[in-house]
């Protein structure tokens, strides 16, 4: 082993204590969620400067993602970001009062409204999408290329097992 962090050392703790037991998957898991703390800390900065909330951000993403005229259904945004009905309808309360995004009557249904991005709002995800890039690029600097789509395609096999 070149380095040990701090996994490497509650892993022996526990090898002394309880012998009897792998943990294996705790080499992984709590690794995990160290970087998945260190990153959330990292993101919401980026969001921070952005004048955004991480929320904020999710929504406003899926809008930006959309593509022009940026604009989602209810429905569509809820798919999206994985909150409660009455959860999306405060989130875009707030960010109409906001001026973030606008509600709009859906031109092919008269009884349904879409939610669109508002230059403003357009400007501000885009700027924290390029901060999220850069600080994300910084985070995985002591990976080669290689080792990030290693990576990349280990988690995305663990993510879709969680998911099946």
């Amino acid at each position: 082993m070149s380095q040990a962090d701090e996994v490497d050392r509650i892993v022996e703790a526990w090898n002394a204590q309880r012998p009897d037991l792998d943990f294996a998957p705790l080499e992984v898991l709590s690794r995990m969620d160290r970087l998945t703390r260190l990153l959330d800390r990292a993101r919401r900065e980026v969001f921070r400067r952005s004048e955004l909330e991480p929320w904020e951000w999710d929504v406003l993403s899926a809008l930006r993602r959309a593509g022009a005229p940026f604009q989602l259904s209810p429905k569509q945004l809820l798919q999206q970001t994985l909150v409660s009905s009455g959860t999306m309808t405060n989130r875009i309360d707030r960010l109409v009062a906001r001026r973030l995004v606008r509600r709009e009557a859906d031109p092919g249904d008269g009884r349904s409204i879409l939610v669109t991005l508002t230059d403003d709002g357009r400007i501000r995800v885009d700027a924290a999408i390029t901060r999220l890039v850069d600080v994300e690029a910084d985070l995985l600097q002591g990976l080669s290329r290689g080792d990030r789509d290693r990576l990349a395609a280990l988690l995305r096999k663990l993510s879709l097992t969680f998911e099946s």
